[in-house]
């Protein structure tokens, strides 16, 4: 293997994998490397087994709702049909072995080790030093946090990737965190039978979204039998060899798993960010060309924009045109859409009300429930949710929205749109909506929008 080539990417999770395939297409020679399993945290650890595990727990939901729509159905919940199907389509065989193979196949080179940065296009991994003619491509990613709850450390505690790939189903579980991971987790697992207790230290779940959308959320959380506890401080965690001891408040509840689901890290620390002028604590602060240092570009997770696969790989878009010295627009982030996908799912793109507000914008707020709209009393049973529009008064256009219910994501779509291109208000008012569908709440919750005076 030569020691020179023309891009180096370390990580080849999304970002890092979709950044070194148009490079691999435009004829570059790109040497990727990897320390963990190519495909990263997302088509190995977390979305894709967790959206398998959610959509065999939300059929059985759905079967549930059989009785109050369409007669009567006997459902028997078996965890095992889930965790073969992650088994067998997710790392299949336990490894990466098709995914570099893939790699290679298309021209790529590929190192398992891990890179360290030594300045001038070099990096060193497994004893050797390569060096890169063009650029270097930082896609590391992050991992799960573990808080510094008392007694949590040495215990065996799962994170999302134990969770994700658990072959047999925990009789009780404790999920420390109530962001989107902790609180699918706890909804997937809850509806295959297991007693799920969710602890949160925040006041409400989902705290980054607007309180509509926690309520929604908690709501769901408690029909499927979910205990939330918002607004507590974990004293301290134990495990005495089979059960772990959960003490809040002088008072212990025990379970037979726990789950750490309590945000991300920059996997940053190893890298020898100082060689480039770098910080190792990050986030790597990149331009809007996803240019970090001097020959050396940043995309994914590690850039900060959000811990979110589309955002990878649409920073791996930009890197790669600026890399190969095409035109490309300055990356923008004012409508990154994100979805929690519990049942009902919860779509949110750009600013909440209050973040908006914050932001010293005139707003004004617009809001619709999905129950109420024709779709959602068609729906009926499973039809909680709502729309919110977030509107700047004085341009008169959304700078935010959020879309809860059966196709919360789906709706955002429409919603991500008109923030990402500044449409009009009154354009959305006023243009065809498809009837009866629930992208329709959205005209319902312009209904009666009129411009600020």
């Amino acid at each position: 293997m030569s020691d020179e080539v023309d891009v180096i990417v370390v990580g080849l999770g999304p970002g890092g994998e979709e950044v070194a395939g148009r490079l691999l297409a435009a004829g570059r020679t790109v040497l990727g490397i990897e320390s963990g399993s190519m495909g990263g945290e997302c088509a190995n650890w977390g979305c894709v087994p967790s959206k398998m595990m959610l959509r065999a727990a939300h059929v059985l939901a759905e079967a549930g709702r059989v009785d109050s729509l369409a007669g009567r159905a006997d459902v028997q919940a078996q965890w095992r049909r889930v965790a073969d199907r992650i088994r067998a389509e997710v790392l299949p065989g336990g490894d990466d072995h098709s995914s570099v193979a893939g790699f290679e196949a298309r021209g790529g080179r590929f190192v398992r080790g891990t890179g360290r940065l030594l300045g001038d296009g070099r990096v060193a991994v497994g004893g050797r030093t390569f060096r890169a003619r063009r650029a270097v491509v930082l896609a590391t990613g992050t991992r799960a946090a573990v808080p510094p709850v008392p007694g949590l450390a040495g215990t065996p505690f799962w994170t999302n990737r134990e969770a994700t790939h658990a072959r047999d189903l925990p009789a009780s579980l404790a999920v420390l965190g109530g962001g989107a991971v902790g609180v699918e987790l706890a909804q997937a697992f809850a509806r295959f039978g297991t007693e799920v207790t969710v602890y949160e230290a925040g006041p409400r779940l989902l705290a980054r979204e607007e309180p509509e959308a926690s309520d929604v959320v908690a709501e769901a959380l408690g029909r499927d039998g979910v205990r939330v506890r918002c607004g507590v401080t974990i004293d301290r965690v134990g495990h005495d060899g089979s059960h772990f001891q959960v003490e809040v408040a002088g008072a212990a509840a025990t379970y037979q798993r726990l789950v750490v689901a309590a945000g991300r890290e920059y996997r940053l620390r190893d890298l020898g960010l100082e060689a480039v002028g770098l910080d190792p604590a990050g986030p790597i602060a990149v331009d809007g060309r996803m240019r970090a240092a001097d020959g050396v570009w940043a995309v994914g997770d590690v850039t900060g924009r959000g811990a979110y696969t589309h955002v990878a790989t649409y920073q791996a878009g930009v890197a790669a045109c600026d890399i190969l010295g095409e035109l490309v627009a300055p990356a923008a982030y004012h409508a990154v859409p994100r979805v929690t996908f519990t049942d009902p799912e919860v779509g949110a793109v750009g600013l909440t009300e209050a973040a908006a507000r914050e932001a010293g914008l005139a707003v004004q707020v617009c809001r619709a429930s999905v129950p109420e709209s024709a779709r959602g009393w068609l729906h009926h049973a499973g039809n909680s949710g709502f729309v919110t529009l977030v509107i700047d008064a004085d341009r008169e256009v959304l700078v935010g929205a959020t879309s809860a219910g059966p196709a919360g994501g789906e709706v955002l779509g429409l919603l991500t749109l008109a923030v990402h291109a500044r449409v009009p208000a009154s354009q959305l008012q006023h243009m065809v909506y498809a009837y009866p569908t629930f992208h329709r709440a959205v005209q319902d919750a312009l209904r009666d929008w009129r411009p600020a005076p």
